[in-house]
Order: structure tokens, then C-alpha cells, then sequence
């Protein structure tokens, strides 16, 4: 006869006992987490400034200006073409003063007051549609020596003076002479950079036709010297 045999668990103290049955686990404690209301209103605060700033840039970006750009460049006097401008979309400043492109054809035709240099706007004060040598004038080339030039810049419409000086290696009588130098009045219409080795600038000065070939006699001399006149033209 068999015998069926019964697992027992003993307990710690010796006592057998019939199985024991585990009880449900309660889950930890979690604590609510405090709500801190200056991090709240600091995040508000981002959230805004954000969109206040897209709405910025998207609002410059619909304000955008079609306006006409120099694409090559172009002397002083320099009849300017269609080839030499094209068109930009930019957001303009109220302060910059440029040609709209609508005023492009306007612009055609006209010659260039200033030196214009690529990828600059055109502004309306650097067109003209007078002749930079009015009638009535000359245009007579002057080539300066680098110790000749003046430390004011060149620019185009800028008065000078031409004077008539003795020629190097004339005798030199020791006495000062009462009489005043010739000289011719003028007006810049381009000054060139300083060529390479020599720094020799050439400027063409417009002067009356009268005075024209005396002036270019006095530069094929070597006895013509270039002064600024005042600012006033006086």
C-alpha cells in the first residue's frame, strides 16, 4: 500500500506549515511634484518672444524691395547699358536712396557720374544725363607723379587749378620773380589708380576750350602742376 507523500514548508521556528501564499505588492509612492509658477511664466515667456520673432522675420521678408544693381563695372562718363545693371530683392533701409526697378529704362542711356563698382546698388545721384564735359570745354589728361598727388582724393566735379611752373633744369637766378603763375582753372571728371610700378595717377581735367591747348602744352613740358581748389570753388 503506497503512501502519498504531502510537501510540508517549515517555517523559521521549526512549525510546519502548509505553503505559504504571497500577498499583493503596493506600488511606491510617488510624490506630486510641486509646480513652480516662475518656470511656467518664463516658459510662457519664451513661447512668445519666439513667435514675435518669426512674425518679424516673416514680415521682412514679405516687405522686400525690387531695385536695380550694378552687375559690371562702369567708368566715370561711361554711357551705361542694359547689360551693365540688373535686379536685386532686398529688404531696403527708408535710408538707402536706390533706383527701383521699375525706374530701370529711366536709368538706360544716362552716363555715370561716379565710378560704379559690381554687386553695388545704384543710387540716383550716380547717374547723370549731362556730359561730364559740358559744351564749350576740353577734357586735358594729367599724369601725376606720387609725390605729386594730393592727399585728398580725387573725385569726379572736384575744382582744381592747373599752374604753369619754370622747367626742371631752367637757370636759376636767385631772385624771386613779383609775378603771379599762370594759372587755368578746371574741374575733375576721372582720376585713375596709381599705375603699377610707376604710381603714376592720370587725371582728366576739363577746362575751358581756350585754355585747353595751353594746358596740354604746360603737361607735354613737364611745367604744369595740379591744385585743389577751395571748397567753395573760390
Amino acid at each position: 500500500m503506497s503512501k502519498t507523500q504531502e510537501r510540508v514548508d517549515t517555517a523559521p521556528n521549526g512549525v510546519p506549515q502548509q505553503g505559504r501564499v504571497a500577498g499583493p505588492v503596493a506600488p511606491p509612492r510617488v510624490s506630486a511634484r510641486r509646480r513652480r509658477p516662475g518656470v511656467i511664466a518664463l516658459s510662457l515667456a519664451l513661447i512668445a518672444a519666439g513667435g514675435a520673432g518669426v512674425a518679424v522675420l516673416l514680415l521682412q521678408v514679405g516687405n522686400r524691395t525690387e531695385v536695380v544693381t550694378v552687375v559690371r563695372d562702369v567708368q566715370v562718363g561711361q554711357v551705361l547699358a542694359e547689360d551693365d545693371l540688373g535686379k536685386a530683392s532686398i529688404a531696403l533701409d527708408p535710408a538707402v536712396k536706390a533706383v527701383r526697378s521699375d525706374d530701370l529704362d529711366s536709368v538706360v542711356g544716362k552716363r555715370a557720374a561716379v565710378e560704379l563698382k559690381s554687386a553695388s546698388l545704384l543710387a540716383p545721384s550716380q547717374v547723370t544725363k549731362d556730359s561730364l564735359v559740358k559744351a564749350g570745354e576740353q577734357l586735358v589728361p594729367v599724369g601725376l607723379e606720387p609725390k605729386q598727388i594730393p592727399a585728398t582724393a580725387l573725385v569726379p566735379g572736384q575744382k582744381v587749378e592747373l599752374v604753369h611752373v619754370p622747367a626742371q633744369g631752367a637757370t636759376d637766378t636767385g631772385k624771386t620773380s613779383d609775378v603771379a603763375p599762370q594759372t587755368i582753372d578746371g574741374r575733375v571728371v576721372k582720376a585713375s589708380s596709381a599705375a603699377p610700378g610707376t604710381g603714376i595717377v592720370v587725371v582728366d581735367v576739363a577746362t575751358s576750350a581756350t585754355d585747353g591747348p595751353t594746358a596740354a602744352a604746360w603737361v607735354a613740358a613737364g611745367t604744369l602742376r595740379l591744385v585743389l581748389a577751395a571748397p567753395d570753388g573760390s
